[in-house]
């Protein structure tokens, strides 16, 4: 049973011993803390916080602690009950709100539930606010409103709607070819809050959604990460449907991939490369991901004549690099669709409009997309951490036995070589170090982090 205290926010499993899980009194401190800072930013009458949830079986109890606290320090709270962790976001501006908090543990399983927590713009925090936040939950330095000043809740479930609208009026999601192209596609919303929007997102754009696990009960059918190894039902359903692809998201509807017409993965990472190719085509810039996602992504924007940048892991390292340097599109190899256009969030609504828009466009099937972008194959690997585990010492080493390569260490340690990459990072959310590789065949790519696991497992003498 874990806590994880981070910048991005508090992430733990439920029930247990306080301050060891995420028990009803760390999730009432936190959101005290964050209704405090909230308080300090801007000195006003009336503050304004959103809420909204995924489908987690702990997330009605967890989200009416959080409001209630924020209530209790006079801060009047909009709910969306359930909901997407992209539509919170969006909704925030639109609310004229001056924050926003997420009840979900993305693709963490069903034990696990977080407070992510959003600023005035709809956006994650940054590093300093975020140890801002921590600081006064550490301190227990916060005031809680008198009778006559306590917040209240107004309730609103039009968001996933509004969000939908939000992404309908986009210049570039192509609504006429989508609908004349009478598509069929496979929903995977691994029984979360993506089992209400992504259906209901194809209806509009006249697409024939056929649910796989929609019904937002918590209880996951299988490991809520999208990756391959999860999501033998999609793939049998896409084939026995005649379906023309599947989609699946997380629990919060952050993450996106598709599964092609004959039941093979189109490649999480590949989401982002297909959108950023087709936005690109249309309005030619820059583009952004982090330092663990795809080479794909570069020679994508290199054809369009822009320029592309790696970040740190981690959204708000996304989102500050992409602002900076002005992109069109940007995001996470993990999936991570971030459309300025839209917001600087990570959306899979918005994902599956563009993605939608390319290929009715292009008129190929799933499969033939797949094929006109650069073959790269990643290996996604992890080593569960022990508290005698010196993760930095072992990354230094690391950084010594390949200082004759090329070396990123804004974020752990990426190692360049030419025809492939490792990069090695302590994990933000989960007590792991995470090794990822990519190389230009499967099997060089799981030996390349075979290799690097048994050399830390050396150093580490585990």
């Amino acid at each position: 049973m874990t806590l994880i205290k981070s910048i991005s926010g508090i992430r733990g499993t439920i029930g247990g011993a306080v301050e060891d899980n995420l028990t009803p009194i760390d999730a009432v401190k936190f959101a005290a803390a964050y209704g405090t800072w909230l308080k300090q930013q801007r000195n006003k009458e009336n503050y304004r916080v959103v809420v909204g949830r995924d489908a987690r079986i702990s997330g009605e109890m967890i989200q009416s602690l959080v409001m209630n606290t924020l209530i209790g320090m006079g801060i009047h709270v909009i709910d969306l009950g359930l909901s997407t962790t992209p539509t919170v976001e969006v909704a925030v501006p639109l609310e004229h709100a001056d924050g926003g908090i997420i009840l979900t543990a993305s693709h963490n399983p069903k034990q696990w539930n977080a407070l992510k927590l959003l600023n005035h713009k709809g956006e994650f925090l940054n590093g300093v606010e975020g140890k801002k936040i921590l600081d006064i939950a550490a301190s227990n330095d916060m005031t809680f409103a008198e009778v006559d000043d306590l917040g209240k809740i107004t309730k609103n479930d039009a968001y996933i709607d509004l969000h939908i609208d939000e992404v309908l009026n986009l210049p570039l999601v192509n609504k006429e070819a989508i609908e004349a192209a009478n598509f069929k596609v496979v929903v995977d919303g691994v029984n979360s809050t993506g089992g209400i929007a992504i259906p209901l997102l194809l209806e509009r754009l006249g697409v024939e959604p056929v649910k796989l696990y929609c019904e937002p009960t918590g209880h996951f059918p299988h490991n809520p990460e999208p990756l391959k190894e999860h999501l033998g039902d999609l793939a049998k359903a896409v084939v026995k449907e005649h379906a023309d692809f599947g989609i699946v998201v997380d629990p919060d509807v952050d993450r996106l991939a598709f599964m092609d017409e004959k039941g093979e993965m189109f490649g999480e990472e590949y989401t982002l490369v297909a959108c950023a190719d087709y936005v690109l085509s249309k309005n030619p810039g820059n583009t952004v991901s982090n330092m663990s996602s795809t080479r794909a992504l570069r020679d994508v924007t290199e054809k369009h004549g822009g320029t592309y940048e790696a970040s740190a892991v981690g959204e708000v390292n996304v989102v500050e690099l992409m602002k900076k340097n002005k992109v069109v599109i940007g995001g996470e190899g993990n999936g991570g669709i971030i459309y300025p256009e839209l917001h600087y969030g990570r959306d899979a609504l918005v994902g599956v409009a563009l993605f939608l828009s390319l290929l009715a466009e292009k008129k190929l099937s799933v499969s033939a997309l797949r094929a006109t972008y650069p073959n790269y194959y990643m290996s996604k690997k992890k080593i569960q951490l022990t508290p005698q585990l010196d993760v930095d010492a072992i990354l230094k080493t690391m950084e010594t036995n390949y200082s004759h390569e090329t070396l990123t260490t804004i974020d752990g340690v990426k190692i360049d070589f030419a025809e492939n990459w490792v990069h090695l990072r302590k994990s933000n959310t989960e007590p792991i170090i995470r090794i990822y590789t990519e190389a230009q065949s499967q099997e060089t790519a799981d030996d390349l982090a075979d290799r690097f696991i048994t050399e830390i497992k050396a150093i580490a003498n585990i």
